[in-house]
C-alpha cells in the first residue's frame, strides 16, 4: 500500500463526537467533490463522488448518524452509494434530504456552483475536521522516501485559494498552482506536511514520516561529512604533492646548504613523511611549531622554487 493510503486509511477512522466537526468534515468533501443542483433557492440534489470505496461508505455511514436517516424514503430521499463510471457516488435528493443537509452545511448558491458559508469552520477543531474531509476526497501525498510532497486537487481556483488560506492559518505556508485545467494546493517542507498529518490527527502516518524524515536527515549529514572529508582530504594531498615537487626541486637542483635551519628542518621532514600533516610535521620538528608555522615555511619554500623556475627559463 502506498504512503498516502495509509495515510487515509487511518483517516478514516478518526470521525470527530462533535456534532459540528461531523458537519465541517462532511462539508470538506461535498467542497473538493460534491456536486449541488439548485432549484431556485433550494438545494435540489446533492452528491458526493468518489473512486475510494472505505470513503464512499465512511460518509454515507456519517451522513446517517449526523442527521439521523434510518430509513431511506423514496419519495422524498434516496441515498445510495452506487457505483457510476468508475466512481462511488452518495446522492441526496429532495426538501428532507439535499436541502436538509445543505441548509446544514452552510452551502451557498453561486452563479455556476456553490460556496460554503465560512462560518461552518469557525472553530479550529472545525477547521481541522473538513482540512481532513478535503484530503479525504481530493489529496494525496507522496512517499517520504522519495520526496516530501502533500497537495489536494480542486477544479476550481477559488475553491483552491480558500483552502489554502485555511491551510496557512495553521502557520503552514500552503502554495496553489495550476496544473492543466486543476488548481493544486501543495505542501512541500516536510515539518510542515508533519504539521499538517497532525491537524487532520494522522497520528501513525505521522510517526513513521517522522522517522523517515529523521533517517534522511541523518543520513544526508553524514554523507555531507563524509563528501567535506573526502573534499579535504583530496585538498591536502594535491598541497603535499606540490610542497613534495618544490622542495625535490630545490634539493636536487640547488641542495638544501643555503636554506635557513628552519627551511632546511621541514623540507628533510616533508621528504622523510610525504602523507603527514601540517600538525604532525610541526610536532617533528626539535623546537614544536604551530600548522599555520608549518604552512607559513612551506610557503616560502615554494616561493624559492618558483623563483628558480623562472631564473632557469629566463637562462635558456
Amino acid at each position: 500500500m502506498s504512503f498516502s493510503g495509509k495515510v487515509k486509511d487511518e483517516l478514516l477512522t478518526r470521525t470527530s463526537a462533535a456534532r459540528h466537526c461531523q458537519l465541517a468534515e462532511l462539508a470538506g468533501v461535498v467542497f473538493c467533490c460534491g456536486g449541488v443542483y439548485w432549484e431556485e433557492d433550494k438545494c435540489n440534489k446533492l452528491e458526493i463522488y468518489t473512486e475510494n470505496e472505505a470513503i464512499a461508505r465512511k460518509y454515507f455511514t456519517l451522513l446517517q448518524k449526523t442527521f439521523n436517516i434510518i430509513k431511506v424514503d423514496g419519495r422524498s430521499m434516496t441515498a445510495n452509494t452506487a457505483r457510476k463510471a468508475g466512481a462511488y457516488a452518495i446522492a441526496l435528493c429532495g426538501e428532507d434530504g439535499a436541502d436538509r443537509v445543505g441548509r446544514a452545511l452552510k452551502l451557498v448558491r453561486e452563479e455556476g456552483g456553490f460556496s460554503i458559508n465560512p462560518i461552518i469552520v469557525q472553530n479550529t477543531c472545525c477547521k481541522r475536521a473538513f482540512i481532513r474531509g478535503a484530503f479525504l476526497a481530493a489529496g494525496s501525498m507522496s512517499d517520504p522516501r522519495k520526496a516530501y510532497h502533500l497537495e489536494i486537487v480542486f477544479s476550481e481556483a477559488a475553491k483552491a485559494q480558500w483552502i489554502k488560506m485555511m491551510i496557512n492559518s495553521f502557520l503552514i505556508d500552503a502554495k496553489v498552482v495550476q496544473r492543466k485545467k486543476y488548481f493544486v494546493v501543495y505542501v512541500k517542507e516536510g515539518s510542515q506536511i508533519v504539521d499538517l498529518l497532525n491537524i487532520m490527527e494522522a497520528h501513525r502516518a505521522l510517526m513513521e514520516f517522522e522517522n523517515i524524515r529523521i533517517l534522511k536527515e541523518v543520513r544526508n549529514s553524514v554523507n555531507r561529512k563524509v563528501n567535506c572529508e573526502a573534499a579535504n582530504i583530496g585538498k591536502t594531498a594535491q598541497a603535499a604533492a606540490k610542497q613534495m615537487d618544490d622542495i625535490l626541486y630545490i634539493k636536487d637542483r640547488y641542495g638544501f646548504d643555503d636554506l635557513d635551519d628552519g627551511l632546511k628542518e621541514i623540507a628533510e621532514l616533508r621528504i622523510k613523511y610525504p602523507e603527514a600533516t601540517l600538525k604532525e610535521l610541526g610536532e617533528m620538528l626539535p623546537v614544536p611549531l604551530g600548522k599555520s608555522g608549518v604552512n607559513h615555511r612551506l610557503k616560502r619554500l615554494g616561493k624559492i622554487a618558483e623563483n628558480f623556475r623562472k631564473e632557469k627559463e629566463e637562462e635558456e
